[in-house]
């Protein structure tokens, strides 16, 4: 048995160009996250609101790759789970992908990206009492972090309340035994979120496979400096900075998520 590659017609024709613009950058941003390894194979989600259509936002098609996601790929529902617009193939949503970012999207218009991943780092430490320590300078950005039991594959409608309420008005959940989530009003500022999220998990995975509890911590007088000069009305919005730099590595790789 062989597949062929996936021939979709290009969407642009039939969007509005601030969508367009928005399926480009999160076809990008599908490839950057399997670029630097936070891929598991179809598994996991990233969605960005839709510009000017309340309650519609972009999700990958449940059974592509993250290195074969494109602009015209990408599945348009809204925050009721009906499809607005998708490319004739064979493909859905994932259920579980719009159970979470449903639930975000309706509670936080605020946010316009979602990004959620299964990696071996953040399996790891959702799985540790301890959480997220503030370790290292990367992971003291993150001294607000939502944590969600676990309850089973996120399918049921009525665990939303308890995702939104445990994330609250944080930029990353850890849902333990389970994986990472970040969230941030545009996709570069996402991107860098869950990038760096992921960075400090591996951090704090090498030092305590090290030296076990015997990690050294800043003082919270530190870890709060720390954090303040970190946030994007003190220094810099995250991520905008990176963001066409990233993109240009990406040309250099494929520029097929464009298409």
């Amino acid at each position: 048995m062989y597949s062929k590659k996936l021939v979709i017609p290009s969407a642009q024709p039939h969007v509005t160009p601030e969508e367009w613009d928005a399926r480009i950058n999160l076809a990008a941003c599908y490839r950057l996250v399997a670029m630097y390894g936070m891929a598991e194979m179809i598994a996991n989600h990233i969605s960005v609101a839709v510009p000017g259509e309340e309650g519609a936002f972009l999700i990958n098609a449940y059974g592509m790759l993250y290195e074969e996601i494109t602009a015209s790929s990408l599945i348009k529902i809204n925050i009721e789970g009906e499809v607005l617009m998708k490319p004739d193939f064979q493909y859905n949503f994932n259920r579980a992908g719009f159970v979470i970012h449903s639930a975000i999207h309706k509670a936080r218009p605020e946010v316009k990206c979602i990004i959620h991943t299964h990696t071996w780092p953040g399996m790891a430490v959702s799985a540790m009492e301890c959480g997220l320590l503030p370790m290292t300078q990367t992971s003291m950005r993150f001294s607000k972090v939502g944590y969600h039991d676990y309850e089973g594959v996120a399918v049921n409608m009525d665990e939303q309340e308890r995702l939104v309420r445990d994330l609250g008005d944080a930029d990353a959940l850890i849902l333990r035994n389970h994986g990472l989530l970040t969230v941030a009003p545009s996709i570069p500022e996402a991107f860098s979120n869950i990038y760096r999220l992921e960075l400090s998990c591996k951090a704090q995975i090498a030092a305590l496979s090290c030296v076990g509890d015997k990690v050294m911590l800043p003082t919270p007088a530190v870890v709060d400096l720390t954090n303040h000069l970190y946030k994007p009305t003190t220094r810099r919005p995250y991520g905008i900075l990176e963001w066409p730099a990233l993109l240009r590595q990406l040309d250099r790789h494929d520029t097929s998520y464009c298409e």
